[in-house]
């Protein structure tokens, strides 16, 4: 199996990579958000960031307290 980022064969230790380098390269493309698939942008705001706010507005337990 050629190796992911220079088309060298892999070597078994850093498998599917021919080197630690190659595997450092893979590891900071991830880290950097490079690796990405293709979609539809998502919204800013998600359906349970508002029931988020709510909680945060009345408590994380908004049950009536027992005296």
């Amino acid at each position: 199996m050629a190796c992911p980022i220079c088309d060298k064969p892999g070597v078994p230790a850093y498998r599917p990579f021919c080197s630690k380098r190659c595997a450092d390269v893979d590891l900071a493309r991830w880290l950097r958000g490079a690796y990405v698939i293709p979609g539809q942008p998502q919204d800013d705001l998600s359906s349970d960031q508002g029931a988020d706010e709510k909680n945060h507005a009345e408590g994380l337990d908004s049950r009536p307290k027992r005296p």
